[in-house]
Order: structure tokens, then C-alpha cells, then sequence
């Protein structure tokens, strides 16, 4: 009679239990990794439509889908584990090709190292049926509690914002500046442009700063950081905006918003250009949440733009 045999199952049992909670820990932690970056960004440079079925969906196919997918496929390795790998495996393979371009840091090490290691733990993991249940339970509740505790502090910034429909030119006067912004329109576009056309586009901006003329007019301006930090506004008043040009950091009494009189509320531009540079071929730009920081001026991106302005 072999009496070695009872020890190697059990032993056997309790590998294949640990390799199955460690999956469950690491396809819990990965979620609400996911949950947390999605939900703080769909509230920073989402939820911008004016349709609460878009913003919906927006949320949860552009900024949720990575934790959804991670406690769908959690799921389903934990019941079918030959077919949770092969899931694992294909989706690893898919989003090293679709981020091609990303950096390894982030794509490599957030994303497919983590699919491919989780399918294997899953793989080799078995859990009993009483740990079963509350693995499942754990998989789906913890991402969803994050989601909606790091999401309470932007979902309340976003109903809270004042859209006041003017979209013209507007004067915004206070903490020790007075400026002319542009109205809508080339001055002041609804979509990404790059610092150089920011500047060239001033440069010919009619005066009333509705079209663009066929010689310089030399009439407007982008901003200069300075002035863009003293002119931040929120609920229609200035926040004392102060620009640190030691410490290249700005500073505010309460902190900005996307609002009228600066910002469009229902747009994806969270982003304007300022015309300080910082070297050759970089500058400044502000978000609408007052902080500053730095970008190739080549850059082109949907949610970068600028506003012209002029002296009174």
C-alpha cells in the first residue's frame, strides 16, 4: 500500500488552490487598477456630450473596458480554465499588436505580461466549490466599489459646472489682468491644433476674431502662461491664479474649472497652449484644472487647442 500517495493529493489540493486565489488576488488588483484610472479619467476628459447616453457609453467602452474585460475573463477562467488560457493568450496577443505603438512600461507590464500570467495561474489554479462562490463575488464587487468611490469626487465636479451659452467674445477682468478672449471659431476652434498653427492662425485673426485674413493682422495673441494662470475662473469668478516661474508650478485659492467664460463645458478640448516656451520646439500648455505642464509644439491632439487673446 503506497501511504505516500493521501499527502501528494492533498498536496497536490493545496498548490492547486493557491495558484487559484493568487489568480483571483491578481485578477481582482488588475481590476481595480483599471476601474480606478477609468473612471478619474472619464470624469477629467470625458463626459463631455450633451446626451447622458453617450457619456454612458463613452465611460463604459473607452475608459471602463479594460476592468470589465478583466473581471469577464476572471469569470470565465475561473468555471473553464482550458478556455480562460486560450481567452487570456489571444487577448494578450491582440492588445500587444493594437498597442504597438505604446510604451512597454505601461502596454507591456499593465497589460499583456498580466493577461498572459493570469490565464497560466487560472490555468493551474483549482478551488473548491464553497471558495469558488466568493471568489466570484470578490471578482466582480471590489472593482465596482472602487469604480464608484473614486468616481463620487468627478461625478459631483461635473454636475457642478456652469454653462452659461456664450460662446462670443468675452472680457475676463480680475486678479490684476484684463484680457479680450476669442469667440468660437478660428480664434478659438473646437478640436486639436498644433503651437505653431496656434500662433500662425493669431496671427492673420481678424479683429472681431470671427474669420481669418490674407495679410498679418497682428491684433491677437496665445496667451502667455502668466496670463492664462491669473485669468482661471470657477463658476464665473477668478480663483486667484498664481504662476511660480521658479518653481514652474501655479498655484490657486480654489481650483479651476471647465466652465464659461474660458472653457466650452460640452467639448473634448480640456487642454490650451500657452505661447511660453520652455526651450526650442517645446511650450507650456494649461488643463482646464489650472495645472501646467510641458509638450512638443508639433503635437496635435483632439483635446489640445488654445484661445486667442487681445488687450482691451
Amino acid at each position: 500500500m503506497d501511504v505516500r500517495k493521501p499527502k501528494k493529493i492533498k498536496d497536490h489540493t493545496k498548490r492547486n488552490k493557491f495558484f487559484g486565489w493568487f489568480a483571483v488576488g491578481i485578477s481582482i488588483f488588475m481590476s481595480s487598477i483599471w476601474a480606478f484610472w477609468g473612471i478619474v479619467e472619464n470624469f477629467h476628459e470625458g463626459w463631455y456630450s450633451t446626451s447622458i447616453w453617450e457619456n454612458l457609453l463613452m465611460m463604459f467602452i473607452q475608459y471602463m473596458s479594460l476592468s470589465i474585460g478583466f473581471v469577464v475573463l476572471g469569470l470565465v477562467a475561473l468555471h473553464w480554465r482550458r478556455i480562460g488560457l486560450a481567452t487570456f493568450s489571444l487577448v494578450a496577443i491582440f492588445l500587444a499588436i493594437f498597442f504597438s505603438f505604446g510604451n512597454f512600461a505601461v502596454v507591456g507590464l499593465m497589460i499583456v505580461i498580466p493577461f498572459l500570467g493570469l490565464g497560466l495561474l487560472f490555468f493551474f489554479g483549482k478551488l473548491p466549490p464553497r471558495s469558488l462562490k466568493r471568489a466570484r463575488i470578490a471578482i466582480i464587487i471590489i472593482p465596482l466599489l472602487v469604480s464608484i468611490i473614486a468616481g463620487i469626487p468627478g461625478a459631483w465636479r461635473v454636475s457642478q459646472r456652469i454653462d452659461d451659452g456664450d460662446y462670443g467674445t468675452r472680457i475676463v477682468e480680475g486678479n490684476g489682468i484684463t484680457l479680450v478672449w476669442a469667440p468660437s471659431g478660428p480664434g478659438w476652434p473646437d478640436g486639436g491644433i498644433s503651437w505653431y498653427e496656434a500662433q500662425n492662425r493669431t496671427l492673420y485673426l481678424a479683429e472681431n476674431g470671427t474669420m481669418l485674413m490674407d495679410i498679418p493682422q497682428n491684433i491677437w495673441r496665445v496667451p502667455g502662461v502668466d496670463e492664462i494662470v491669473r485669468s482661471q475662473c470657477l463658476h464665473g469668478v477668478q480663483v486667484g491664479g498664481v504662476w511660480h516661474n521658479d518653481t514652474k508650478t501655479a498655484t490657486y485659492n480654489k481650483i479651476p474649472d471647465k466652465e464659461t467664460p474660458l472653457w466650452r463645458v460640452h467639448s473634448k478640448v480640456i487642454y490650451y497652449w500657452t505661447s511660453t516656451e520652455i526651450s526650442e520646439g517645446e511650450s507650456y500648455y494649461i488643463t482646464y484644472s489650472g495645472s501646467v505642464y510641458s509638450r512638443n509644439n508639433h503635437d496635435d491632439y483632439p483635446y489640445l487647442s488654445f484661445r486667442a487673446v487681445k488687450d482691451p
